[in-house]
């Protein structure tokens, strides 16, 4: 009886909805088509918060964005509505009972975070655009707690580790085949492999970038020899497609990224400490830059502008001469230094630079495709940006993260025993040093395309220091979320 109750209200209701969605149709007000799916969302998002996690990874790459909503902010929807939702509920729910697992709470990746967050919102307070920056700090919330926060939850239950990479690398791949497309159709020329990927992504340079950070984990489900014929089969195939799509994106940064990935794979392997290794960074980076004068006159003398030719392409990397490019990099670099100069401690205020640039622009530094109004666009650096936005603290506070994930992943690596697990720390942990150098001349932590793996990869690298580590296999596979 009491089945057949629920049946009645099942179909009274949907007989409701439709009838109130024709009636919308029909006066041209098609958000009322909208309903179910809010639903469903609102539902998963109070019983099974895992499912809807995955399910706006997969979102993630076919999210457009909408630009220059009011206050410069912008928007990808469908996915950063979600994960705002998710964000508000995660903290709802740890003001009626704190939930969070205090071993989260105490590694020292999460202590480098809290302090850049307290940092960032405190510059916030001194911002010169109060709230263009706490827009900013309201978007960098909702991807640390989400991806990170309940990330390192999510991944307590081992294969959501592999369905994460599963489900953006397959939603990634229906994003490829639509850039090599559009490619194709203009005869796979170099100029417009720049935008063909639009408007799911913005330009090559993040598409590049995300092809980088998941081509080590695709190599993982391809060569792991764990895993039976037909996972090897599609992860080979989705390999070829990836490195195709590498080659044709003419994205230096990426090819450059993968390089350097490499030579980190080889130091693994001979052990070396990662003590040693930013000790080395730290002195190359000062001889680098006491003789920057001569460095800069040597660059000055390569004239080889970008190309559709590989070896001319890959010795534009260092054209500073006439590669506009490049040249725009260096330009915004310099704004952004003279900003820093001004204002060192506290800085402009987070997610300010594109607004305050254009005064720091001189006239030397400027190029064909700069702007006298600094309406094009960030610093273009990770590490720079921050340096002008939030003072010497914001970028120190960055990389100090930077620094504890890579430490982290280091010494994992070397201490764990299981061989799958080692495996997938190696690969995520070269995927997320992919984007470390891309954020050396780019900064895509603003954007959902981005931060859903940045901060997704280092909630993995945290999960399996704190719940996988040298864990047996029923352990791993049990899902505590």
């Amino acid at each position: 009886m009491l089945g057949s109750k629920n049946i009645k209200w099942v179909y009274a209701l949907s007989i409701i909805f439709i009838l109130i969605n024709a009636i919308c149709t029909y006066n041209e007000f098609y958000y009322f088509n909208l309903v179910p799916a809010v639903i469903l969302i609102i539902l998963l998002a109070l019983f099974s918060l895992d499912k809807l996690i995955l399910c706006v990874v997969f979102l993630t790459p076919l999210a457009v964005n909408l630009q220059n909503i009011e206050g410069g902010l912008g928007l990808s929807l469908p996915s950063e509505p979600i994960i705002f939702g998710i964000m508000l509920l995660f903290i709802l729910k740890q003001v009626h009972k704190n939930t969070l697992d205090i071993k989260v709470l105490k590694h020292p990746i999460t202590i480098a975070i809290l302090i850049n967050l307290v940092w960032i919102s405190i510059t916030c307070i001194t911002s010169e655009l109060p709230i263009v920056s706490l827009k900013f700090l309201v978007s960098r919330l909702w991807f640390v707690i989400v991806f990170y926060f309940i990330g390192t939850q999510l991944f307590k239950n081992y294969s959501n580790i592999k369905r994460f990479s599963w489900l953006y690398m397959i939603s990634f791949t229906l994003i490829i085949f639509y850039t090599l497309y559009n490619h194709y159709l203009l005869d796979f020329a170099e100029k417009p492999a720049n935008y063909v990927m639009s408007p799911f992504y913005n330009d090559h340079t993040i598409y590049g970038a995300i092809l980088a950070m998941f081509f080590p984990v695709i190599l993982f489900f391809t060569v792991n020899k764990k895993y039976g014929a037909s996972i090897k089969f599609t992860a080979g195939i989705l390999l070829l497609i990836f490195i195709i799509a590498l080659i044709l994106s003419y994205t230096r940064a990426a090819w450059l990224s993968l390089a350097l990935a490499i030579a980190v794979y080889l130091l693994l392997l001979i052990r070396i400490k990662f003590n040693v290794l930013l000790i080395t960074f730290l002195v190359i980076s000062s001889v680098l830059y006491i003789y920057q004068t001569e460095i800069t006159m040597k660059l000055e003398k390569n004239t080889q502008d970008s190309a559709q030719d590989f070896n001319k392409h890959i010795e534009s990397i260092s054209n500073i001469s006439t590669d506009a490019s490049n040249l725009e990099r260096l330009n915004r670099w310099n704004s952004a230094f003279g900003m820093f100069k001004e204002r060192p401690i506290f800085g402009w205020g987070p997610g300010t630079y594109s607004f305050e640039y254009a005064p720091f622009q001189h006239a030397e530094d400027k190029t064909i495709i700069s702007t006298n109004n600094g309406d094009a666009g960030n610093a273009h650096s990770e590490y720079i940006g921050p340096l002008s936005e939030s003072g010497l603290l914001g970028a120190l506070t960055f990389i100090a993260i930077i620094i504890c994930v890579l430490s982290s992943g280091f010494r994992l690596y070397y201490t764990l025993t299981d061989y799958e697990t080692k495996k997938l720390v190696l690969v995520t942990l070269l995927g997320f040093f992919t984007y470390v150098v891309h954020g050396a001349i780019n900064d895509f932590l603003d954007t959902d395309k981005a931060s859903v793996p940045f901060w997704g990869f280092i909630a993995i690298i945290v999960a399996i220091d704190i719940y996988h580590n040298n864990k047996t296999e029923e352990a791993k596979t049990k899902n505590n979320l």
